[in-house]
């Protein structure tokens, strides 16, 4: 479903940074379609890096990433993203689901209201917006706090939003990253349960964490990073950093 090829990521000298940084260095992997990866590594290793060269965001300076999934609507083949025009960033992102750290809800709109704008945006019509949206809330089990508001609602249940959000376009791929930085370990292990059932459902789940405790008692497949460079890929892996 997704590789990276020798991909490199240098970020030229600015203000801030006076040398060039290496963000990411001859990276190579595969990941197949339902698949529950997680991406480990300390802040700076490269994980957002990687995230965002899946998504478009950023191009890589060298090599290429290639993104590819079949369904009953649609096959895409091989795209390969680095070389996407501008203009066509939006179609690729309908088939990723991101989930931050920070959640990113809007503080003035309900929980049903906060999911339902990720169609709105799309231009979804009323019909499909009130048909999706109480299935997906189901999902992540909110169905009963949809005319909440932000302020109203624990720091796992406002992530279950933003991965409620993430789901709506039923995407192919769910990235969560970093999700439980900001949880306590209740809620984190809520969340990552969370995540599990969506991967059983059928998504594949890119999950970037540097919590330990996270990919040792997981033992799913860990990709490891350091210092922008793959330290190790081990289907049952364990925090190695």
């Amino acid at each position: 479903m997704i590789k990276f090829q020798g991909v490199s990521k240098i970020y030229p000298a600015n203000s801030l940074n006076p040398s060039p940084t290496n963000a990411l260095t001859e990276m190579s992997f595969e990941i197949k379609e339902k698949e529950f990866v997680l991406i480990a590594g300390r802040s700076g290793a490269g994980k957002t890096t990687i995230i965002k060269m899946l998504t478009g965001e950023e191009k890589p300076t060298k090599g290429r990433v290639f993104f590819s999934f079949e369904d009953d609507q649609k096959i895409i083949k091989n795209v390969e993203v680095n070389k996407l025009k501008r203009q066509d960033l939006p179609e690729l992102r309908r088939h990723i689901g991101v989930v931050f750290q920070d959640y990113k809800l809007l503080p003035k709109k309900t929980v049903f209201e906060n999911v339902a704008y990720a169609l709105e945006v799309a231009g979804a019509e009323d019909e499909q917006i009130k048909h999706e949206v109480p299935k997906v809330l189901k999902i992540v089990g909110l169905e009963g706090r949809s005319n909440h508001f932000p302020s109203e609602l624990s720091g796992g249940e406002k992530q279950r939003v933003a991965i409620a959000r993430a789901l709506i376009h039923r995407p192919k791929l769910i990235i969560a990253d970093e999700p439980t930085g900001n949880l306590d370990p209740y809620h984190t292990w809520d969340i990552i349960k969370l995540l599990l059932k969506i991967n059983e459902l059928g998504e594949t789940v890119i999950l970037a964490t540097h919590d330990q405790d996270i990919v040792n008692n997981l033992e799913k497949r860990v990709i490891s990073l350091e210092d922008g460079k793959l330290l190790k890929d081990d289907q049952k892996g364990k925090y190695i950093i």
